[in-house]
């Protein structure tokens, strides 16, 4: 059975191919294509920055302000023991 070919191949040096290889080999394409690739580039780096900075603040945060909240937590439960010995005790509550 023989092969039906429609059109001319991009090896016949056709209309079609030689028109997408001028297209794509244009100075525009080449300069949307760097721009696309830099700014790709560009969002890579920020997003890796991005989320450098969100791990040190999350980081600082649990050191720095976590503890405090325990030890705010602990002065109260403290207090709230010495107002219960103190009721048991018969004494006057401070």
């Amino acid at each position: 059975m023989a092969s039906i070919t429609s059109g001319a191949s991009p090896s016949d040096g056709g209309i079609l191919s030689r028109f997408s290889s001028t297209i794509s080999e244009s100075p525009i394409v080449y300069r949307g294509k760097r721009a696309a690739a830099d700014t790709a580039f560009v969002a890579k780096r920020l997003l890796k920055s991005t989320g450098k900075a969100a791990w040190i603040a999350g980081t600082t945060f649990l050191l720095l302000v976590v503890p405090l909240i325990i030890e705010m937590d602990r002065d109260q439960q403290l207090s709230e023991l010495d107002l219960q010995q103190a009721s048991l005790l018969g004494g006057p509550p401070k």
